[in-house]
């Protein structure tokens, strides 16, 4: 289990994605800087504790209405080769040192646990405290193994990152999070495996939505 580090960082990861989010096409601020307050999220383990691995979710409330957001990350002791194009920033953490922090649908081992979670091989962590699962964060698979190799694109739209695999099967993280209507499924019907969770809105309110969905085959 990775050991969650109760310490400093210069710049903080919300200073990082200040500067951050805005870059990217699925943003939906304005041309003021955002203003950023971490909402939830969760953890997932690296198998070889080098890695680490975290979906944050923020709400930026400098627009009209508050917009929450995820954005998964991973945290390397060196740069990731190749990846230069999805590095968030640095960081010195005050017990590990420089961080490299990425935008984790472009690191393979971030993509390799996110489908074993959803296969249900792993568990998602509790964002905070070290060996403890967040039971709020569901997932569901219907469908045979997942080879993590075969999704090795991400690519960014208007409202969040799809990583193609063979055969039309997608994996696509909703990096704007909408609340999930009470009267109708959480999942759309053409899909085969999801993640959910939770998260804080400014006003108290503590909505629910999809986090990630998996289709395994053509859409129509």
């Amino acid at each position: 289990m990775a050991v969650i580090h109760h310490t400093t960082l210069k710049p903080t990861k919300l200073e990082l994605l200040t500067s951050w989010l805005p870059s990217r096409p699925w943003y939906h601020g304005g041309a003021g800087e955002p203003e950023l307050a971490k909402a939830g999220g969760f953890r997932l383990d690296d198998p070889q504790g080098e890695v680490g691995i975290e979906f944050m979710v923020v709400t930026d409330t400098s627009g009209t209405h508050p917009t929450s957001y995820l954005v998964p990350l991973t945290y390397r002791g060196a740069p990731l080769d190749g990846a230069e194009h999805a590095l968030v920033g640095t960081m010195e953490h005050g017990v590990l040192g420089r961080r490299w922090a990425y935008d984790g649908c472009h690191d393979p081992v971030l993509v390799a646990q996110l489908l074993a979670l959803i296969e249900g091989r792993v568990q998602a962590q509790d964002q905070n405290t070290s060996d403890t699962p967040d039971r709020e964060v569901t997932r569901s698979y219907l469908g045979g193994s997942l080879t993590p190799t075969d999704f090795t694109t991400a690519a960014d739209d208007q409202e969040g990152t799809e990583l193609p695999a063979p055969r039309g099967t997608a994996l696509r993280l909703h990096r704007v999070l909408r609340p999930a209507p009470d009267d109708a499924p959480l999942l759309p019907p053409e899909a085969t495996g999801h993640v959910a969770g939770s998260w804080h809105m400014p006003d108290g309110t503590r909505p629910r939505g999809l986090f990630v969905v998996l289709h395994t085959g053509p859409r129509a």
